[in-house]
């Protein structure tokens, strides 16, 4: 785990980066990676002085598998409050089952990410703008997936969780890859829409952290 601002941390694992915010009220979870990592958060988390008892809550940006690989154990080994975008529910909850992978490349990579399994849903978000918990704003920023949320937390200066709205690359901010995202056009929308807020940090789904008027990152990559 590596402090990114007072009490954010972020857990790189693998290519996917695990956030976990520290409150009066305990530990926020934002996204849990890949299936099977939560042995790994809870290590990432006895690093910083906490446990996995102490998570009250977990975030969700978006749907896919290294996001929410290991929501439905985390939150069996938890107790605490799944909250996702209503548009991502069906996915998250196992009523839409995962689009069976086609072509030789996509199997080998399903293989590699293992079984999403599939868990309930404690709070839907419906409303862009809303407070799903205290200090976090949820952001509605479709076009990655169509409810694709980012989360924007009031404190040093406002820290963004991007999810994969952004990515970052040696300091350069850019939208998600276009092979993966289901509509590029609406991604790039999000993108500006981050562009015109405030906020000193940013951290992302893939790719490190930027701090420092973080925000003028994602103006350069939208002139």
């Amino acid at each position: 785990m590596r402090e990114v601002v007072d009490g954010v941390f972020e857990l790189r694992l693998g290519y996917v980066n695990v956030h976990a915010v520290v409150t009066d009220d305990g530990v926020v979870l934002v996204d849990t990676g890949l299936p099977g990592r939560s042995p790994l958060i809870e290590r990432g988390l006895v690093k910083i002085g906490r446990s996995l008892g102490e998570v009250t809550a977990i975030l969700v940006t978006h749907r896919h598998p290294d996001h929410i690989g290991s929501l439905a154990e985390l939150r069996k080994r938890t107790g605490a409050r799944v909250i996702a975008h209503a548009a991502e529910a069906p996915w998250i909850t196992g009523h839409v089952p995962p689009a069976e992978p086609v072509g030789r490349l996509a199997k080998l990579m399903s293989r590699a990410i293992g079984t999403v399994v599939p868990t309930k849903i404690d709070q839907l978000i419906t409303a862009d703008g809303s407070e799903p918990l205290p200090g976090f704003t949820a952001l509605h920023t479709p076009g990655h997936t169509r409810g694709h949320v980012s989360f924007l937390l009031d404190r040093a200066g406002g820290v963004l969780f991007a999810g994969d709205a952004a990515g970052s690359r040696r300091g350069r901010v850019s939208g998600p890859p276009h092979p993966v995202t289901a509509d590029p056009a609406r991604a790039g929308e999000s993108l500006a829409r981050l562009a015109d807020l405030e906020f000193e940090h940013a951290v992302f789904g893939h790719g490190r952290a930027v701090s420092g008027m973080a925000v003028e990152a994602f103006r350069k990559a939208v002139a």
